[in-house]
Formats: structure tokens, C-alpha cells, sequence
């Protein structure tokens, strides 16, 4: 019987996977800098968590996610995004209570969703994501930006834009909302059934309709930032000046919505302008919640954070022809000839990697010459060869495989030898 790999999932092979180790090494080293600590939460929870915490009115919830019946009968969902969960567990293990605030929190890892997969999306995917928990601050708004759109700019993205959008505060919400329905109630037959729905669930939502953007009420629909009281705007102007302060290009697009009714004040996206990238350009999405840790069962706690996908990151590279700085080299390659050297060759092996070296041997008896081929394919930079009659001689002879040179020296001196290159 033949297996294959379920659609929109992928395997990532060696040769692959050391660019998203690369990645994920410099995403944590730049959180490390901003000091946002690592986060790491079950890959599935309680859907109802998700049902609250994401919205019930979005297509994550009403179409995407995977969820089961465990053997109990409880409701299970793969988790889609990681915000969620992140609040649950600052909720649950009473991070509020810490003296020090706010808390910033970091998580890399796989998150699920059902949906039609295309270039740079998937089913299994892993995300990236940041929250800064317990801050009004509109400068924590402008950190969390910048540390996004650091991250694009260390890996060699250059095509990037920044969009910006406030949502304002719970009253200007509220007026904007009013607007919204007045201006899309008469025509809502004509669009489709789920923005029917969202037009007294959440008419924001409206505004982030794939199938309805083209119809001509999108065009003239209100706009938040004329609804925006004089706080709001206040906020807005603040995050904006923190931005233009630390050189970070953006454009304001009153369009731009985060359709949550916790969402609040700054929303943002990363998009790719890079030619031949696809139809959906967004890279990375994130906002203000301050109402989500309340709706989640703790404290009022304002909270700001953003997620990005590995994988569009990763398309994102292609589509500049950016190469990652990844090494494959190895030190050294142990070129054997004869069983006493080969037995030699174990424990010398093991000498060199416990020493910090990266080193490899053969193990498919394969004449001198495949074993330097070998050598060739694993890049190293210099071959160890041990025969019988150095091995008599308690020597091994090195060469410098960019070089050429060869010498010979003392088998008890390889390892101080190599390690001075």
C-alpha cells in the first residue's frame, strides 16, 4: 500500500529545513533583544476558547477549523491562530499578576486550517506570532511594529510596505458601526450570504469580504477615521509619530480592518510588492485587542500583537531571489583505508565532534576515491586520511580541501590542529 502526504501539508527535507531553522534563529534573536520571551502552548484547546477568542462571525471560526470529539465527548479544535491561546494561558497562570508589565510573550509554531491550499499557504502551517499584554502605551503599538518589520528587513526583504489603520475606541466603534449599517442595509441582497449575516453581527467585517470587494458600496462605504473621537485620533497621531521617529515607512489605509469586536486603535499589515508573488500579498497581520483577556475570562488588560506565516516568509524570499546565509560545510572528513584504521576512526570521530568540530566518516566501505568524493559533497573544508601504515606510525595526514596543501601530523594533534582554523 502506497501513502501520501495529506493536501496543503508538506514535508520539509533536509536542505529545506536549515533555512527555517535560520529563520526561527533570528526571529528569537530578535525577540531577545525586544525581550518578548518564549511561549509555548498545547496545538489543540477547547473550541470554545477559539469561538471567543477569534470570533464567531469569522471565516476561521465558521469554516476553518478543525475540530473533534474526543473520547469524553468534549468539542477539540486544532488551533488556528496563536493569539488565543496565548491570552488563555497569561488568563489561566495569572501572568497579570507579575510586577513586572507588560507582558511580552513569543511563540513559533504549527497552526491549522482548512482551506484551499495555494503558494505560501497550507493547511499545517507555522506562524510566528508576538503579544505585549498590559500596555495603553502607543508606543508599545509602534515596538511591535518595528519589531516586525525588523524581522523582514534582517532576512534581506526590501519590497515590503507597512499599512496602517485605527479602529478607535469603543465609542467611535459604535458610530461607525451605525454608519455602516445605514450604508450597507438597503443593498445587502445584493451581497453574499455571509455578509448578510455579518451586517448586525459585525458589519466591519463587510469591509474584508474576498468575494463582495469589488461591489461599488466598498468604495463609498464610511470610513472609520472620520468617526474617530478626539482620544482616538490622539492615539493614532502618537503611534504614527513613533513610527516616523524610529524610520519606518507606512500609508494609512482607512480600509484596512481587523474584524473582531475586540479590536481596537492600531491595525496593521505587511505586504509584499515583490513582482510575481502571488494574488494575496499580505505577509503579516496584527492589531490592538484590549477587550480580548476580558472575553476570555481575566482581567481588563489591553494587548497588542501581531502573526506572520514561515511560509509566506519563505515565498517572500523566493520571489526577491534572496538567499539565506546557510553553511552545509563540515570540518573534517575521515578518509579511512584498512579495518585498524577504520576502527580508529570511531573513537577519533567521536573525539573531534565532542571537541565543537562538525565531522563525518564513511560507512559504506567505499574505495579512497569515493570517500574524497564523498568529502567533495559534504563541503568540507579539510579531509583527515588514515591508513594502516599511519596509523603505525601515530599519524594522519590533513588536507586543506581549499588549498590543496597537505600535511603530515601527530593523530593526537588533529583536533588542536583544526580547531586553530
Amino acid at each position: 500500500m502506497s501513502f501520501q502526504i495529506p493536501r496543503g501539508t508538506q514535508d520539509i527535507l533536509p536542505g529545506e529545513v536549515e533555512k527555517w531553522q535560520f529563520i526561527e534563529n533570528t526571529a528569537r534573536e530578535l525577540c531577545s533583544r525586544y525581550q518578548y520571551k518564549e511561549i509555548r502552548t498545547p496545538i489543540f484547546e477547547h473550541t470554545e476558547l477559539f469561538a471567543r477568542g477569534v470570533g464567531e462571525s469569522t471565516d476561521i471560526v465558521q469554516k476553518e477549523m478543525y475540530t473533534f470529539e474526543d473520547r469524553k465527548g468534549r468539542s477539540i479544535t486544532l488551533r488556528p491562530e496563536g493569539t488565543a491561546s496565548t491570552v488563555r494561558a497569561f488568563v489561566e497562570k495569572k501572568l497579570y499578576a507579575n510586577p513586572s508589565q507588560p507582558t511580552k510573550l513569543y511563540y513559533i509554531g504549527p497552526m491549522f486550517r482548512y482551506e484551499r491550499p495555494q503558494t505560501g499557504r497550507f493547511r499545517q502551517f507555522v506562524q510566528f506570532g508576538i503579544e505585549a499584554l498590559g500596555s495603553h502605551d502607543p508606543a508599545i503599538d509602534a515596538e511591535v511594529i518595528s519589531l516586525a518589520m525588523s524581522l523582514y528587513q534582517s532576512l534581506g526583504l526590501k519590497s515590503i510596505k507597512l499599512v496602517i489603520n485605527s479602529l478607535g475606541d469603543g465609542e467611535s466603534r459604535k458610530a461607525h458601526r451605525e454608519a455602516l449599517i445605514a450604508h450597507f442595509q438597503p443593498r445587502i441582497g445584493e451581497f453574499c450570504s455571509d455578509c448578510q449575516k455579518r451586517l448586525e453581527q459585525n458589519p466591519l467585517r463587510i469591509l474584508d469580504c474576498k468575494k463582495d470587494r469589488d461591489h461599488e458600496l466598498m468604495e463609498t462605504a464610511p470610513s472609520i477615521l472620520e468617526f474617530l473621537n478626539e482620544e482616538s485620533k490622539q492615539y493614532f497621531n502618537k503611534v504614527q509619530q513613533y513610527l516616523t521617529s524610529n524610520g519606518i515607512p507606512f500609508e494609512v489605509d482607512p480600509r484596512l480592518v481587523r474584524g473582531l469586536d475586540y479590536y481596537n486603535h492600531t491595525a496593521f499589515e505587511i505586504m509584499s510588492n515583490a513582482e510575481g508573488f502571488g494574488a494575496i500579498t499580505t505577509l503579516c497581520g496584527g492589531g490592538r485587542y484590549n477587550g480580548l483577556t476580558q472575553e476570555i475570562g481575566g482581567p481588563e488588560t489591553p494587548g497588542i500583537g501581531f502573526a506572520l506565516s514561515i511560509e509566506r516568509l519563505l515565498a517572500a524570499l523566493d520571489a526577491e531571489d534572496v538567499a539565506l546565509p546557510i553553511s552545509s560545510n563540515i570540518d573534517c572528513y575521515m578518509v579511512t583505508m584498512g579495518d585498524q584504521a577504520k576502527d580508529r576512526a570511531v573513537s577519533l570521530l567521536f573525539d573531534m565532534r565532542k571537541a565543537g568540530l562538525k565531522a563525518e566518516k564513511d560507512y559504506e566501505d567505499k574505495k579512497i576515491k569515493a570517500q574524497l568524493k564523498a568529502a567533495d559533497r559534504h563541503k568540507a573544508k579539510f579531509v583527515a586520511i588514515l591508513g594502516d601504515d599511519e596509523l603505525e606510525r601515530n599519524v594522519v595526514a590533513v588536507k586543506n580541501m581549499e588549498t590543496g596543501a597537505q600535511e603530515e601530523i601527530a593523530i593526537d594533534e588533529l583536533i588542536t590542529y583544526l580547531k586553530q582554523f
